[in-house]
């Protein structure tokens, strides 16, 4: 009865749009009261239980070295490095503009932040070089949700922490995926655009662009290599990269001062404070599923719905890519991803793999219309109609399907540095 009524309440909340924090709060608040002695302060208890974690500290760390990166230059010369590599070659520039956003994710681990920073120096010079305006809004948002893979990434955080997974294990498994979808996207960009050229190759300008970007190139190897090598914890690393990113932007670069600083951390604290309390009641709502064995039940009941791991695989892709395109990633992790895993284990898939197929398939949910975020990103940051934006990530939606197949069917692409 309590399961029938907390459905309910769910479609109901659905239905009048209130936010995750008020859909989660409202559903704990009925589990708990009818199934643990009719108290509410069991849910503080597990709030605190849920937050006093160390991993959870790389979560604000990454966003804020994110922000710092954003509001200094190293968007700007790593693109600016990339174009003087890539950017002569037929349909270069467009190759370039995927390969920054890949770039810029792996030093941000933000699809939003790299839509936004790589967008703003490489949309007009798509325009400017003759690309379609069509081809340059599909090309950046379908590019930016790269950021959700590329590792540092705050969604294979928030799947750690919920499923008990090795961030480390899944920073490094996002690797190969990222790679190909990186490279699925390059392709079909350079291809559609093989007749464009934009200028020859000059060794002075990749000097140059080398010289000043080479500071924002150490970033990446800093934090992957670290990690990797056993030197850092992710928590460490993130620390490391914040340090990093405040000294080279504020005393190299320049192009960061104490009002920009001011900035960086009150956008850092807003979206925090819009993310943690969502973690925590997510967390409560794993503790009170663990705690009655209500994962457990549902084993059997999806086992009888599909007659074998593809089948089951199937079902869950087209589940995630739905609730892709109506929640926002960090939510849908926290609620699908305790849920999703054990009935995956049950399967005998890899929890690794699961977790960045997972990932990867809610990464298509950004480009889904309606309600995909890259695309209402896109829609203010590039001045265009949700229409203009829906048709131009098309194509780029197709390829990303074909990354999803592969990442799915193949695990040790995942799993093969592990």
């Amino acid at each position: 009865m309590t399961a029938i009524f907390s459905i309910f309440a769910l479609f109901v909340l659905l239905a009048l749009r209130q936010s995750v924090l008020v859909i989660l709060g409202v559903i704990l608040a009925i589990l708990y009261l009818t199934n643990t002695d009719d108290s509410l302060r069991f849910i503080a208890l597990d709030a605190w239980q849920a937050l006093n974690k160390d991993i959870l500290l790389s979560i604000p760390l990454f966003i804020l070295c994110g922000q710092l990166m954003s509001e200094g230059s190293i968007a700007s010369r790593l693109v600016a490095l990339i174009r003087a590599l890539v950017g002569p070659i037929p349909g270069g520039l467009a190759i370039a503009t995927i390969v920054s956003c890949a770039t810029f994710a792996a030093v941000s681990g933000s699809s939003t932040v790299t839509l936004l920073a790589v967008g703003s120096v490489m949309f007009p010079a798509l325009l400017e070089a003759g690309y379609s305006r069509r081809f340059a809004i599909g090309a950046l948002c379908a590019a930016g949700t790269l950021g959700i893979i590329v590792p540092p990434s705050i969604p294979l955080i928030l799947y750690g922490v919920m499923t008990g997974t090795s961030i480390t294990d899944l920073f490094i498994a996002g690797i190969g995926p990222a790679l190909v979808l990186t490279a699925l996207l390059a392709v079909y960009s350079g291809l559609v655009n093989f007749d464009k050229q934009h200028g020859h190759w000059s060794l002075h300008q990749i000097f140059t662009a080398a010289r000043e970007g080479i500071w924002s190139l150490f970033m990446p190897f800093i934090i992957l290599g670290g990690i990797y090598s056993g030197h850092f914890t992710a928590t460490e690393s993130a620390a490391v990269a914040v340090i990093y990113a405040l000294l080279i932007e504020t005393f190299v670069h320049r192009d960061l001062d104490l009002r920009k600083i001011n900035t960086v951390i009150f956008n850092t604290s807003k979206l925090l404070g819009s993310l943690f309390p969502v973690l925590m009641l997510a967390v409560c709502l794993t503790v009170y599923l663990t705690y009655d064995k209500s994962a457990d039940s549902l084993i059997p009941t999806i086992a009888s719905w599909s007659d074998s791991p593809l089948q089951f695989i199937l079902m869950t892709n087209m589940l995630l890519i739905l609730v892709g395109t109506l929640i926002d990633i960090g939510s849908a992790i926290l609620i699908f991803a305790p849920l999703l895993q054990p009935l995956a284990l049950e399967q005998g898939f890899d929890p690794v793999h699961f977790g960045i197929s997972m990932i990867v398939n809610l990464e298509i949910g950004y480009l889904t219309p309606p309600f995909g975020l890259n695309l209402i990103v896109a829609m203010a940051a590039f001045n265009a109609s949700f229409k203009e934006v829906c048709l131009a990530v098309i194509p780029f939606l197709f390829i990303m399907v074909i990354g999803l197949a592969i990442v799915v069917s193949w695990p040790a692409l995942s799993l093969f540095l592990l």
